[in-house]
């Protein structure tokens, strides 16, 4: 789920945050953008336009040590910000690839190496975005923010929360919303939908689920 993502990246803001309480706020901030920036690419070439699972890592090398050299809003956050961006994109792959309905497992695509010019495939670690065990972790990856940031952070990772317990109970059954909206919706918005949504199963295929 993009709050897992948000929630790692919070947990590492949340050890930043410990050794520099002055920045608590900003690294919080950076931490949330990074964590779901990728995700930016979702109807735009999702998990490849947007994902660099080497690229953030190492750009956040050079840019963590500006940070401890010259600890300044912008270079602490901007360190952060790679951070998170980089967890998320190569976190990826130890999610399920990418379609529509990822519990099904048939996709070998889970997140583009740019670096390696091809698709890394799903370990599914976690089976797919969305799945209890995806709850679970997001719920043990907030604990750290929650201990170490005050309000309005911890009201914000209190919402995401409710809204990650919320997304785990309809997951399945958005897909199957989907996909009645999609067999209604006129050839001018399916030319539009992402290729990874389509094609559109019939009811034989739907019984599976």
């Amino acid at each position: 789920m993009a709050t897992t993502h948000v929630f790692a990246g919070l947990a590492l803001a949340a050890a930043v945050a410990v050794v520099a309480p002055q920045f608590a706020v900003v690294v919080a901030s950076a931490a949330i953008l990074g964590g779901l920036f990728p995700d930016f690419d979702l109807y735009a070439g999702h998990r490849k336009t947007l994902h660099f699972p080497v690229y953030y890592g190492a750009l956040a090398v050079p840019a963590s040590l500006a940070a401890v050299l010259v600890p300044t809003t912008v270079t602490v956050g901007l360190a952060v910000f790679l951070l998170a961006a980089g967890l998320h994109s190569a976190s990826d792959r130890f999610g399920g690839g990418l379609e529509l309905k990822p519990w099904r497992a048939p996709s070998e695509r889970a997140v583009y190496s740019h670096y390696h010019d091809r698709w890394l495939a799903p370990r599914r670690w976690i089976r797919y975005d969305g799945a209890p065990e995806d709850l679970l972790l997001a719920g043990a990856l907030s604990i750290p923010a929650l201990l170490v940031f005050e309000a309005p952070i911890r009201t914000a990772v209190l919402v995401l929360l409710a809204v990650s317990v919320g997304y785990t109970f309809v997951r399945k059954p958005l897909v199957s919303v989907a996909q009645r909206l999609l067999e209604r919706a006129p050839d001018a918005v399916l030319s539009v939908v992402p290729n990874r949504l389509l094609p559109l199963e019939d009811e034989s295929e739907r019984t599976v689920d």
